[in-house]
């Protein structure tokens, strides 16, 4: 066994005896949606990391097992918040990802999620959801956007198919804010492949949307989906993407606007919100300020906090695979959050991710909570928003 062999071990070692992972930052509750359903080690994060290991030594076949084990995980982060080990803590989604690709190379991958390759590579879809491809030309012709700007706005998959409001509340705001922005007729960011371990074609479709970007002359990105956002600040370089493109969430951007003076949200909005800390913007990119900073620019909203939130808010259950692959399970997860959300006395339930808000949605219609669900840019494009002029 090699240095570096006997390093991953001891590390795997401390790691599975551990188990701060499972739990919140205080200790107080179980945060880890998987390690909560099964109530096994082995599904936790020390758990999968032993048997990835011993799958990769030839200690273990992989087998059908296995594949449920890794892929029954939202890689929400709760793991790499309240991991112990500042040394490699970072890595514990990554390692899980990793691991995931194994298991696609050998043969493994789930049936459902490997569903989620089939529609990004066929030529009608170009996305996850199996939806003929949209033309967003018609879209740039219905906005009145330039073919070339400062900034495109990549609506992502789930907005585009799933969450048309959302995506049209962002082109709305994006207009009244007078951003130089335009559109690209974008295939998927690849997130669904990346937390899937489905990673072959990603190069060339990364390398497709960064043309396509350049081709409009844009220097800047903006996103309304916390996947694509993460998936394009961190896993584009990961796959060799060399681009000096930045890229903002588009709540990043209205903060950026109002911070600078050149819009402001004049409008009321008298209601009581509370707020959804998306996985991929809070623990994957540490953006927890950001949004309730803007929605205490709304004049006369309540903003109450639920239990668990920032670094320890409840995952949705969608992200990771798990909403294709255990659909019961990923509603499970959200009626849980549902009902902490309920325990604030709001009426609205908001946050910045459209996989989030979809699956907090279905949730919500299944077992009739009677929330009213909006991303955040919805809400904004309800009020005035005031244009300052320099």
């Amino acid at each position: 066994m090699t240095e570096t062999e006997q390093d991953w071990r001891a590390i795997i070692h401390r790691c599975f005896r551990c188990g701060y992972c499972k739990f919140t930052h205080e200790y107080s509750d179980l945060n880890c949606p998987s390690y909560k359903k099964y109530r096994f080690e082995t599904y936790s994060t020390g758990g999968r990391l032993w048997l990835a290991y011993a799958a990769l030594k030839g200690d273990i076949q992989w087998s059908n097992n296995l594949s449920n084990v890794l892929y029954s995980c939202t890689t929400c982060g709760n793991c790499m918040q309240n991991c112990r080990f500042e040394k490699f803590n970072f890595l514990l989604v990554d390692v899980i990802e990793a691991a995931r690709a194994e298991a696609v190379k050998n043969g493994i991958c789930p049936e459902k999620q490997k569903v989620l390759l089939e529609r990004v590579q066929n030529q009608k879809f170009f996305n996850p959801y199996g939806e003929p491809s949209s033309d967003n030309e018609e879209l740039k012709k219905a906005y009145n956007l330039p073919e070339t700007a400062e900034w495109v706005y990549f609506i992502g998959c789930t907005s585009n198919y799933r969450q048309k409001n959302l995506r049209d509340a962002t082109l709305n705001v994006l207009k009244k804010a007078n951003v130089n922005f335009t559109l690209i007729n974008e295939r998927c960011c690849c997130s669904p492949l990346i937390r899937t371990g489905q990673i072959d074609p990603i190069n060339d479709i990364v390398k497709f949307n960064l043309a396509q970007i350049k081709n409009a002359g844009a220097s800047k990105i903006i996103t309304s989906c916390a996947g694509c956002y993460r998936t394009m600040k961190k896993d584009w370089p990961k796959f060799g993407a060399d681009y000096k493109i930045e890229v903002y969430h588009t709540i990043e951007l209205v903060k950026k606007l109002i911070d600078e003076g050149k819009i402001e949200l004049s409008s009321e909005y008298s209601k009581t919100v509370t707020y959804h800390d998306p996985c991929h913007m809070g623990r994957h990119m540490n953006i927890y300020d950001i949004p309730r900073d803007v929605i205490k620019q709304i004049p006369k909203i309540n903003l109450v906090e639920m239990k668990r939130n920032k670094r320890d808010a409840l995952c949705c259950g969608a992200g990771g695979g798990v909403k294709i692959g255990y659909p019961d399970w990923s509603i499970e997860i959200s009626k849980e959050r549902l009902n902490e959300a309920k325990e604030t006395g709001a009426s609205i339930l908001t946050t910045i991710c459209p996989f989030c808000k979809t699956n907090l949605s279905d949730a919500n219609q299944q077992f009739k909570m009677r929330f009213e669900i909006l991303d955040l840019i919805e809400i904004i494009d309800q009020l005035k928003l005031q244009k300052i002029e320099p």
